[in-house]
């Protein structure tokens, strides 16, 4: 179907030419799955493009053989390539609610296809060919008005809706619920048992396992290893694949570093008292699932912070980045004997190893519940997981707990004193302590400043960032840097060296590693278990994947309707769970077969 030899794309950047792809031979036969893998920058999405002339007018694309279906396309001008694509090959990139026209219905979305390429079909038997639930309202819906599981499947339905015989797939599962990621994954698979023919860009080699018959792997534009799945994931032979296979977080891994080879993690066992060993009683989940877009009805207020939270937006993150600072206008209401008390109080005995415990935190926006009742508690040098679907309620809970928006009922102490209710002047000398990591550090940061002053803004008078920086594997090259010249990898150890600035005793880390690649993740999990093991640092981990939370935490709790539904020590509740919801959690994971020894 495709056959490609020594292809070669270049950019213009100022003055000079960046290789982007070099030298990569490709193959793809009808009906196959293949997969492309590498960290960003690799030049797997450009090589993908390529295949249908999206390389932009600004490429060069240099080939000395590329024909598809026996038909030679060097010499393709853009409507060559236009009329080829959509009849030939389907694309589906990442991030479907950018993809997707926002001013038009999913269902003109689907019917342009059609129209442009001639072919007779119906939006709505698409929609339902994808198992989109209720295809005739989804089809007059536009995209923001769908979750991301249901604006993947619509981008999918109009990748095929010309009938293409390739299907190429660029990260279509990254950022996703694992749920809803395990539903795309299903989808995808039954397209390639229909006889479909696949090209599948990913960094998840869990998802490459289950569906690709061949990969490929590529590092600075370069194949550095290619064969068939089973065999290169089960015995990678490059040093650059087995750096990826030994990457991938999961329960095999727990206690030792992923980024290298290097020792065991200490465990900080002597740091906290440890919690007891049985699980908590699964308490009983709502029967209605009030969403996050659905909770955003109760109150504006809600709809720009957490709809912002969600995703990583400039709302909260700014909100964060002031709150911990000690900024300004984070006054929640309380009552007078609530004020009082907190003022009064101070914190509690080095002896009690308990940094942060929340009761009964309920928070509503007008007849919608988004937390029910959430009990927590993070001691020392702990790190707990938090765990569950978008909607959940994860992120309110971070919210409540660091201060930024006040509880309904319920209430929240700091090193042992009062923490809900008081005013922010109160809170501000206590503020230092508790830090906070978003899942986009680049929303997190102010751009006009440099790492110099992000970093040295949070240190104590006299000290500078360089040391802290060199901790975290930066080298001082990038104190004069922005946030904009730096990769994400690098912006989030920048936001971790931020967080460690003021010597934190509980730092809340929102899905900080899901949107990097897994060499980079891995890389910030074994900082995160470092920085825990050497300071006695509590973490409070948000993320919905579950492979990285069994990696990292001591213990987690499941969330699901704004409720807590099972929680304890990670390996009771992931070995044995005792909810329905988190057993579904559980086998919705894609697991890579590999031993990890």
């Amino acid at each position: 179907m495709i056959s490609v030899r020594d292809l070669r794309v270049s950019f213009p950047v100022g003055r000079t030419v960046v290789p982007a792809v070099r030298g990569v031979d490709l193959d793809i036969a009808a009906g196959e799955c293949v997969a492309l893998v590498g960290e960003s920058g690799s030049g797997k999405s450009v090589t993908a493009r390529t295949l249908v002339g999206l390389t932009g007018p600004q490429a060069t694309v240099a080939t000395s053989h590329f024909e598809i279906n026996g038909q030679d396309v060097r010499g393709y001008a853009e409507r060559d390539w236009k009329r080829l694509r959509g009849s030939f090959a389907g694309l589906v990139l990442q991030d479907a609610l950018v993809s997707l026209d926002p001013l038009r219905t999913v269902g003109a979305e689907i019917t342009e296809v059609l129209r442009t390429h001639k072919v007779k079909g119906d939006p709505v038997s698409l929609l339902a060919a994808v198992h989109v639930p209720e295809p005739a309202r989804r089809a007059r819906q536009y995209p923001h008005q769908l979750s991301g599981g249901l604006r993947q499947r619509a981008l999918i339905a109009s990748a095929i809706a010309a009938g293409p015989p390739l299907l190429i797939a660029d990260e279509p599962t990254t950022a996703l619920d694992v749920t809803v990621q395990a539903q795309i994954l299903d989808l995808l698979a039954e397209r390639k048992a229909t006889g479909e023919t696949l090209l599948l860009i990913s960094h998840d080699l869990a998802v490459v396992s289950r569906l690709a018959d061949r990969v490929l792997v590529m590092k600075d534009g370069r194949v550095v290893e290619s064969g068939p799945t089973s065999s290169l994931l089960a015995a990678p032979s490059h040093p650059y694949t087995q750096e990826l296979v030994q990457a991938v977080p999961s329960a095999a891994s727990r206690g030792r570093r992923l980024s290298s080879a290097g020792p065991a993690l200490r465990e900080p066992a002597a740091l906290y008292s440890a919690p007891p060993a049985s699980s908590a009683a699964p308490s009983a989940a709502p029967s209605a699932a009030p969403s996050v877009a659905a909770a955003a009805g109760g109150g504006e207020g809600f709809t720009s912070s957490v709809s912002a939270a969600a995703r990583g937006g400039e709302g909260y993150a700014s909100s964060v980045s002031a709150a911990a600072r000690g900024g300004e206008g984070f006054a929640l209401s309380a009552s007078a004997a609530e004020r009082e008390e907190g003022e009064r109080a101070t914190p509690s005995s080095s002896a009690d190893s308990v940094v942060v415990r929340a009761e009964g935190l309920t928070k509503a926006y007008g007849r919608h519940t988004v937390v029910d009742g959430v009990d927590l508690t993070v001691r020392r040098g702990e790190i707990v997981g938090l765990v569950g679907e978008s909607g959940s309620g994860k992120t309110t809970v971070a919210q409540l707990v660091f201060g930024l928006v006040a509880p309904t009922s319920g209430a929240v102490a700091f090193e042992g004193a009062p923490w809900t209710g008081l005013k922010e002047r109160r809170r501000r000398s206590r503020r230092r302590r508790l830090q906070f990591i978003a899942q986009d550090p680049l929303s997190a940061f102010d751009p006009r400043w440099t790492v110099r002053r992000i970093v040295g803004e949070a240190l104590p008078d006299g000290e500078t960032a360089a040391p802290l920086l060199e901790r975290v594997g930066l080298s001082a090259d990038v104190l004069d840097r922005y946030p904009r010249q730096l990769s994400g990898g690098q912006r989030q150890r920048v936001a971790i060296a931020r967080a460690l600035a003021p010597r934190p005793s509980l730092i809340i880390c929102d899905e900080p590693v899901s949107a990097l690649d897994v060499s980079v993740q891995a890389q910030v999990l074994d900082l995160l278990a470092d920085i825990r093991a050497t300071d006695g640092t509590a973490l409070l981990f948000i993320s919905h994947d579950l492979g990285v939370v069994h990696h990292l935490a001591d213990r987690v709790l499941v969330m699901r309707d704004g409720a807590v539904v099972e929680s304890g020590p990670i390996d009771d509740v992931f070995h044995h769970p005792q909810h329905e919801y988190t057993r579904a959690l559980l086998d919705a994971v894609p697991n890579l077969e590999v031993s990890q020894a």
